[in-house]
């Protein structure tokens, strides 16, 4: 299965679309309905930890400016912009299918604050108040590390962000990490396997 950190191949979205649903867990709707495609991550349904996640969130800030880290087609992106339709709202991934259907998805939707981007296409200078991802965990520490500094460090004074983790895939030890590096991170729930881990604006004192 493509993973949502993995640069797919060259064939094209094309005709292959299906579509899955989505419970929105604010607002007035209740229920969407998603493009997907082959060669996107967890393209037969939302992912577990995604769902997880969504009902553990938050109601995010009526506006600012936001990010969904790993956007994949669009869940997270379509249930924060829908909650928030006056913040902007930058979703990306390295997925370039991905993000064809998060775009898609969301102008559907007629959500005009969102903007699906490749990691490397968002201006240095954006900050972000409201940070969301199901991280690619299998990607390695490493990179893994790599990434959560750079987004986490683009959070302005009193931004937050939410991280999905499953616990066998080290969740307590990434919680741990990221307090060590001056995110001061806690535990906000715990659901079927999963943690939603609440990282704060990280402090000037913080490890280089």
């Amino acid at each position: 299965m493509a993973h949502y950190f993995t640069t797919p191949g060259d064939q094209g979205i094309g005709a292959k679309t299906s579509s899955v649903p989505l419970r929105l867990p604010y607002g007035p709707v209740e229920e969407v309905q998603l493009l997907t495609a082959p060669g996107v991550f967890s393209a037969s349904r939302v992912d577990p930890g995604t769902s997880v996640l969504l009902r553990a969130l938050p109601q995010p800030p009526a506006r600012g400016t936001f990010l969904d880290i790993g956007c994949g087609y669009g869940p997270l992106t379509v249930a924060l912009a829908g909650a928030s339709p006056e913040s902007t709202l930058w979703a990306i991934d390295v997925n370039d299918h991905a993000l064809e259907l998060c775009r898609r998805n969301t102008e559907r939707l007629g959500m005009r604050g969102v903007r699906c981007a490749r990691p490397e296409h968002v201006p240095d200078d954006v900050r972000f108040d409201f940070i969301v991802s199901n991280p690619a965990i299998r990607i390695g520490k490493p990179q893994l590390h790599a990434m959560l500094r750079h987004w986490l460090d683009r959070l302005v004074p009193g931004g937050k962000a939410y991280l999905v983790v499953q616990k066998h895939l080290g969740a307590d030890s990434l919680q741990r990490w990221l307090s060590e590096q001056g995110w001061p991170t806690e535990r906000y729930a715990s659901q079927k396997g999963f943690r939603i881990l609440c990282c704060t604006t990280a402090r000037d004192d913080r490890p280089e």
